[in-house]
């Protein structure tokens, strides 16, 4: 498990994007999130933290969001993100 989450907490590691691509927040492992719209990278940055399948998150500003995984869907306040699946 990741810094951020405990045992039977969700994997949130990776990038989640909307599906018209224009949202696009990873969830790094160090308890960190990267979030870009559009052609803006990094519109907001700031930390995570993971209980069950529920996210809190605090920008680095001090504002404050939640999220919840559902179905394997990450449902951001208004958003709902898919998780992008790794090209490798």
């Amino acid at each position: 498990m990741t810094g951020n989450t405990a045992e039977g907490d969700a994997d949130v590691v990776g990038m989640w994007v909307t599906a018209d691509g224009h949202i696009r927040q990873e969830l790094r492992a160090d308890g960190r999130y990267d979030e870009a719209r559009g052609d803006r990278d990094s519109a907001y940055m700031g930390r995570y933290t993971v209980t069950g399948s529920h996210i809190d998150y605090t920008d680095d500003s001090g504002f404050t969001a939640t999220g919840d995984i559902r179905d394997g869907v990450l449902y951001h306040e208004h958003l709902v993100l898919y998780r992008e699946e790794s090209q490798a």
